[in-house]
């Protein structure tokens, strides 16, 4: 009921459709002889677009996101590392069912980061874990991403795929119960620098302490907060993957799956 109630309120709540509905009912107002909330409706649509379409809104919102785990922790001796957990987000199932191969979207760092991390720690497993988070099913793509695994040069003994979970929360429960770690195991965790706050949150309160690995970094850092955007979609893009974080950790923060509403280092 959670993952469809998230996917459901989030549909209708990101920014860029705020902005949608605003204009629509604007000019619907207008339409029917309503002059106030149509002027109010239509200034609130074009007010999002210009405040996070064009100017750094959307950068303002994700720069506290990906600052808060903003270094890769890699001080740890390469022995001691137990594994690299990879959380899915990266792939893009449909184009792949479709093309064949292994299709992916604006997050592939995850994939290639993962890879290169796995050859410079040849001891250490390597945890996918993901599978459809499409609201309307479908597969997940453990068995691709294992085979993509094996011809970039990973044994296959080092591979471990969980491939059943739909959100970040059931990314930790089931990759504990899959890898059941020790307490003095060390555990590198990659994911989106955007992402990790309530990544690192939900594996924390699983009772599974991680070291977070930040890639896909999406700004350059507090530059950023003030340089404009080339294209409203761009900004609104961003904006909408800011505002799915935030609403994110609050809903896990309400809801128990984190101890904590901003989990930091």
């Amino acid at each position: 009921m959670f993952f469809i109630a998230s996917k459901v309120i989030y549909f209708c709540i990101q920014p860029s459709s705020l902005a949608f509905l605003a204009l629509a009912g604007g000019f619907l107002f207008l339409q029917f002889k309503r002059p106030k909330p149509g002027a109010f409706l239509l200034l609130l649509g074009f007010g999002i677009i210009v405040l996070f379409g064009i100017l750094p809104g959307g950068n303002i919102l994700v720069l506290p996101l990906e600052q808060r785990f903003a270094t890769r922790v890699m001080d740890i001796p390469q022995e001691k590392i137990s594994g690299i957990i990879l959380l899915g987000g990266f792939e893009d199932g449909a184009l792949t069912d479709s093309r064949g191969g292994l299709a992916l979207n604006d997050s592939a760092e995850r994939l290639t980061e993962t890879v290169r991390l796995a050859h410079a720690l040849p001891d250490a497993k390597v945890i996918f874990t993901g599978g459809s988070g499409s609201l309307f099913g479908g597969e997940g793509m453990g068995s691709v991403i294992a085979k993509y695994f094996i011809d970039t040069g990973i044994e296959a003994s080092r591979i471990v795929i969980e491939n059943n979970s739909r959100n970040t929360y059931e990314n930790a429960m089931f990759t504990k119960a899959l890898v059941k770690p020790q307490s003095s195991d060390k555990w590198l965790l990659v994911t989106s620098a955007f992402h990790m706050p309530r990544a690192v949150g939900v594996f924390r309160k699983a009772g599974f302490d991680v070291l977070p690995y930040p890639v896909d970094f999406r700004t350059r850092g507090r530059r950023d907060a003030i340089r404009p955007f080339d294209s409203i979609s761009a900004g609104l893009a961003r904006t909408d993957l800011a505002a799915k974080e935030w609403i994110g950790l609050l809903a896990y923060w309400a809801s128990g799956r984190t101890a904590s509403l901003f989990p930091g280092p």
